[in-house]
């Protein structure tokens, strides 16, 4: 079990950096939007993908933008690097 400074040490390293609180505000604003066209709900089991995503410069372009489930956007990502054992 963490301690509470190890605690408090995470979370200014990954939550309260000037960036992380930028892309959050991004991610916050993306599923405002989509709320409001009616294309996903609180509780839907849905998501706001990124296709490039915020931390590789993408943006809230509507062209960046897609509704996907909580499970294929939040998936382990399967790639060269990351192959499961």
């Amino acid at each position: 079990m963490p301690t509470r400074e190890s605690t408090k040490a995470y979370y200014e390293r990954y939550h309260a950096s000037s960036e992380a609180k930028k892309q959050r505000a991004m991610r916050n604003a993306a599923r405002a939007e989509f709320q409001q066209k009616g294309l996903v709900k609180k509780g839907d089991g849905k998501d706001i993908d990124h296709k490039r995503a915020l931390s590789n410069g993408g943006s809230n372009a509507a062209g960046n933008l897609r509704v996907q489930t909580v499970a294929k956007n939040r998936g382990y990502r399967r790639d060269a690097k990351n192959r499961p054992i």
